[in-house]
Parts: C-alpha cells; structure tokens; sequence
C-alpha cells in the first residue's frame, strides 16, 4: 500500500524527470496550476489539525497522459524516486523511406507497423517518432546518419527546427525562418545551402523536432 507521503513524491519526481515543476505539471496536463502545490497537500481541520489530501485518480490519470508516463512508472516512482526507468521509445523512418509516399498518415504520424525503434531521453510524447538524417544541409549540427525525434502534435513556431514533408513526396530537415499565410521560408545549418521557399498548398505538414541524437 503506497502512502500519502509516496504518492506525492513520486508526483514531484515525475514533474522533475520531464524539467517540470508541479505546478508546470499541473498546467502540462490541463490541471490548475494549483494542484500539485505544497499547501494542497494537507487540508485544514479544526478538530484534528491538519488532514491528509490526496491527489484524485482524474489528475493522476491527466499527467501521465501528459507526459507519456505509464502507471508501472507512476509506482516505481512512488517505491523509489531515484528509481532507474527505461528511456521511451519511439519508432524510427529511414529518410529513404519517409520520402515516400504511404508511410505517413494525413497528420504526419507514421503509418503501418514494424519500425525499428530508438530510445530517447527527453519527456515521453505518444506521438513522437524518430526521422534518420540524410545528406548535409544542417551540418554540422545535424549530420548523415543522425536521428532526429519530431511531434506532430507539438506547435511550431518560426525559429524552430523542423521536419517538412511536401505533397510530392519530399521530406527535409530545416529551419522555418519564415511563415505568412501563403508561403513558409526554411533555411539550412549549412551556409553552402540557400534558403527555401514553399507554397503551403504544397506543404503536406510540418513537424518540430524535440530531440536529436548528438
């Protein structure tokens, strides 16, 4: 039986395993920014001083939701947590392959089954899935042969570093230094390479990379 004092701190470890506080957390999973305070953790009462609060079963649920986290997590956490957890995986497209068409859905997700898989170490996104790095263009920081970890689900914002798939089948590694409402401009790491423009008629979607293999 896990006590009040377990369940709390495996909370904390959780928020601090994905770079979060509680609060951020809490504000991660939909949640009052609140929730996970110190202060709601006891509940004043006149008779008995101060009584336990546990945090609900929604709550629980909505920040392993958020962060990719399963309950086997959760309660090892909750026994330990220093505990040493596996490093999520996600599924892994050559760059050969991404260029094709009918492996990805109309989203961006990847479509069929039987991906190899990669290990990473950032937060946990169900969505996520790893992309191998072809040619130089973002040398010399992403080069042949890296893996790059995107989310569909993730916003985009000019400045980031991102996956691009066009209709004809293109798929590429860039930065979006530009965006209107007809165009997006991308640019490359490596200088011998020119800024692009693509009509977003042609784009069939856009992914920010959240981790990359160094």
């Amino acid at each position: 039986m896990l006590t009040h004092k377990q369940i709390w701190s495996a909370i904390d470890a959780l928020a601090e395993r994905h770079g979060m506080t509680p609060s951020g957390l809490a504000k991660a999973a939909g949640l009052d920014p609140t929730t996970f305070n110190p202060s709601k953790r006891m509940a004043a009462d006149g008779k008995a001083g101060n009584k336990l609060r546990w945090p609900s079963t929604e709550s629980l649920s909505k920040i392993l939701e958020a962060t990719g986290a399963t309950l086997d997590t959760f309660m090892a956490l909750a026994r330990d947590r220093s505990a040493k957890l596996p490093a999520p995986h996600v599924p892994v497209i050559g760059f050969a392959e991404a260029g094709n068409q009918g492996f990805f859905d109309d989203g961006g997700f990847p479509a069929g089954q039987g991906w190899d898989e990669v290990a990473f170490a950032p937060p946990a996104d169900p969505n996520a899935y790893a992309l191998q790095v072809s040619g130089n263009s973002m040398e010399p920081v992403y080069r042949a042969g890296d893996i790059v970890v995107v989310s569909p689900a993730a916003q985009v914002r000019v400045g980031d570093r991102v996956v691009v798939k066009t209709h004809s089948g293109e798929v590429m590694v860039k930065v979006l230094t530009r965006r209107t409402t007809r165009r997006i401009e991308l640019s490359s790491l490596n200088p011998d390479y020119p800024a692009r423009q693509i009509e977003l008629r042609d784009v069939a979607w856009i992914a920010r990379i959240v981790w990359a293999s160094q």
